[in-house]
């Protein structure tokens, strides 16, 4: 099994470095095709969240070494394929490899299943448990599918973690309290302001993140929420769900003035806000404060904006304190999942056992059909020739039993000079050998 992870996360890495390999929707597409160019590639699929960038790769498949000889290479050549996907990574983004050296994690085999599978649940997740993580994924193995960067192996083991997900959400607890960082906005917000309905909600962005902070804030019975967003029509669509109304990037400026509350999640490359216009935004607003909340990798609002003395700057980074008392009511649901996931990679492990299976007996099939042919179209040319029937039939049986017996006794007396009793026991069970005369 070649299957290779390569990836940086919030757990090995701060946000400065992350939103450096975040990869914007935009072009994915064109880093998929990029990578599988490399020559010991065969599938991939990337993903890009806000806490993660992890790239899942089959290696092409070399000849299948099984001693401790074979072991050592496999190792050196999955070591070799990780050193090639991080100087991609470097490479594609236009930094120096060193900057990764420490953050990046890898896996290979089995341990990619079970690595795929906990984030698939949000068990990887900067809040624990959280919902979005598997709509990312399920996008991402989606995109790739597209561009036919997904072979069989990958296929299989994305449709593994998607099937363990679903028992998750559905046997344990893991879902029932609101934990996401689009709650946790909603927790900052009311340790700071107490009168929720007198608040000025400022969301920036249209996708989901937003969406989500919006139904939490709306909950709340906020009375003045606004959706800017680069396209006026988006920005509308969730507005109005919420009575809201909606603006275009431009008007942030307009609108900060009586924002008391910022949240932002977008794919933009650069940031948004910066430290003059939350400044002047405040004199204005005669230093009221205002809470700014930053969901994005890369980020939306400069760090600066966190020195303003009425400004309170919290990264995607800073929240996972916000929401500890919902977290810790996941903890007993989080062990469940566990328990199930190790199930999922156990059940994955005997499936591919099944399919070496599976490809052994075609080829015993296939071998078997070669020696029935050949020795058949024998029969039939003697036939022809006027040999009797009788020793034709008799010479076909004899030969075709002993071409199938011969590998097989050969291996089995080496076998036994050997002292390997375990095949020699493996072969009684196969063709029920004890039983032979009963």
């Amino acid at each position: 099994m070649s299957l290779i992870l390569v990836g940086i996360n919030h757990k090995t890495a701060d946000i400065s470095l992350r939103e450096k390999v975040a990869f914007p929707p935009e072009i994915v597409s064109d880093a998929l095709r990029d990578i599988r160019s490399l020559a010991d590639v065969s599938e991939v699929v990337l993903l890009s969240t806000c806490n993660r960038t992890e790239l899942y790769i089959k290696r092409i498949e070399g000849e299948i070494l099984s001693d401790k000889l074979g072991h050592n290479i496999q190792n050196s050549l999955v070591q070799k394929t990780v050193k090639d996907v991080v100087s991609w990574l470097a490479s594609f983004h236009d930094f120096d490899p060193s900057e990764l050296e420490r953050s990046i994690y890898s896996f290979s085999g089995m341990d990619v299943v079970r690595h795929l599978m906990k984030v698939s649940c949000g068990l990887d997740s900067l809040v624990l448990g959280e919902p979005q993580i598997l709509g990312q994924i399920k996008s991402a193995f989606a995109l790739a599918k597209d561009l036919k960067t997904v072979g069989p192996s990958v296929n299989r083991a994305f449709i593994a973690a998607f099937s363990i997900a679903k028992k998750v959400r559905t046997d344990t607890a893991i879902g029932e309290n609101p934990v996401s960082v689009a709650y946790a906005a909603t927790v900052l917000a009311e340790r700071i302001f107490s009168d929720f309905q007198s608040l000025s909600i400022l969301l920036i962005g249209a996708g989901r993140t937003i969406e989500l902070v919006a139904t939490h804030f709306n909950e709340k019975n906020v009375s003045r929420l606004t959706v800017a967003n680069r396209t006026l029509d988006n920005a509308l669509e969730i507005a109005l769900k919420f009575g809201g109304k909606g603006v275009l990037l431009s008007e942030i400026p307009e609108q900060l003035e009586t924002a008391d509350v910022v949240v932002s999640s977008t794919n933009s490359q650069l940031p948004l806000l910066g430290k003059g216009s939350v400044e002047r935004a405040l004199q204005r607003r005669k230093h009221q404060p205002m809470l700014l909340i930053d969901l994005a990798v890369p980020r939306d609002i400069e760090a600066q904006v966190g020195e303003i003395a009425d400004a309170y700057l919290y990264s995607i980074d800073d929240i996972s304190g916000a929401i500890e008392d919902s977290i810790k009511s996941r903890t007993e649901a989080a062990i469940q999942a566990e328990a199930i996931i190790d199930l999922g990679v156990e059940e994955y492990e005997r499936q591919l056992r099944s399919l070496d299976a599976v490809s052994t007996l075609k080829a015993f099939r296939e071998k078997a059909d070669r020696i029935r042919e050949r020795e058949l179209e024998r029969a039939i040319k003697s036939l022809s020739n006027g040999e009797p029937v009788e020793q034709v039939l008799e010479s076909l049986a004899r030969t075709i039993t002993n071409k199938f017996t011969h590998a097989p006794s050969v291996q089995l007396k080496t076998a036994s000079s050997e002292g390997r009793t375990e095949l020699i026991d493996l072969v009684n069970e196969l063709f029920e050998l004890k039983n032979v005369n009963n």
